[in-house]
C-alpha cells in the first residue's frame, strides 16, 4: 500500500507518518521510484502500536524509541524485553530516601515472596506511595498492602495469560505495551465504578434502616 492508503487504515495522518518515519519509529517502506514506497501488514502494526504509545500513552518519542528497541532486539530474553519495556513505559516516580517506607516496602515484598532489585521502578514506586500516605498522615495505608497483593497477582496473571498467548514474540511484547496502557486504564475505571456501585448500596442500606424508631426523641417540654 502507499503512504495514503496506510493512512486511511491506520487513522494516522499523512505527516505524522512521515514523522515518525524521518524519527525511526517506522521502518522505511519499500521504494518503487524515487518519490514512492510501498508499505506493508508489518508498518500498519507497527503504526498502530507507536500511536498507542504516543497518542493513548502520552509517552514521548524518545521512550517510544526505546521501547521499540526492545522489541527489535532478538538477542535480548522474553523475560528482559518483558522488563525494559515495562521499565520504560511505567510512570517516572519521584525517588524517596524515607526509610521507614523502604523498610515497610522490603517487608512487603518478603511476605510475599517476589523477587525484585530496589531499582526496579515498581519497587520505587511502591516505595513513594508508602512514603507519601506516611506523610499524609495515613500510616495505617501500609496495612492494605497484602489484599492488594492478592488482587494484583491475579490480575498479573491475566496480563501474561493474554500475552503470552499471542501467536509470536513481536505480538507478546506489542501486547505487553498496550496491555499496559488498556490494562491500567480499565482496572482504574472498573475500580471507580465498582466503589461508586458499593457506595450507593451502603448508603441505600443505611437510608433504608433509618426509620421512625430511630428518629431522635422529641425534647421535653421545660417546666
Amino acid at each position: 500500500m502507499r503512504i495514503a492508503e496506510l493512512s486511511r487504515t491506520t487513522g494516522v495522518p499523512v505527516p505524522t507518518i512521515k514523522y515518525y518515519l524521518r524519527e525511526g519509529l517506522l521502518p522505511a517502506g519499500e521504494r518503487t521510484s524515487p518519490n514512492q514506497a510501498r508499505y506493508g501488514e508489518d508498518h500498519e502494526r507497527r503504526l498502530r502500536l507507536v500511536r498507542a504509545m504516543v497518542e493513548v500513552g502520552g509517552l514521548p518519542i524518545a521512550v517510544v524509541r526505546e521501547v521499540l528497541a526492545a522489541l527489535d532486539d532478538p538477542e535480548k530474553s522474553l523475560h528482559k524485553s518483558l522488563g525494559t519495556i515495562e521499565a520504560a513505559i511505567g510512570p517516572a516516580e519521584p525517588s524517596t530516601d524515607d526509610e521507614v517506607a523502604v523498610r515497610q516496602a522490603e517487608e512487603f515484598i518478603a511476605r510475599q515472596g517476589w523477587d525484585h532489585k530496589p531499582q526496579a521502578p515498581g519497587f520505587q514506586a511502591l516505595v513513594s506511595v508508602l512514603a507519601t500516605a506516611r506523610q499524609i498522615g495515613h500510616p495505617g495505608f501500609v496495612e492494605l498492602l497484602d489484599d492488594y497483593a492478592r488482587v494484583g497477582r491475579t490480575l498479573a496473571e491475566m496480563d501474561l495469560a493474554y500475552v503470552l498467548g499471542m501467536p509470536s514474540r513481536d505480538e507478546v511484547l506489542e501486547g505487553v505495551v498496550v496491555g499496559s496502557f488498556l490494562g491500567d486504564a480499565a482496572v482504574a475505571a472498573i475500580r471507580r465504578l465498582a466503589r461508586r456501585d458499593l457506595s450507593a448500596r451502603r448508603s441505600a442500606e443505611v437510608d433504608s434502616g433509618s426509620g421512625a424508631d430511630d428518629a431522635a426523641p422529641e425534647p421535653r417540654p421545660e417546666c
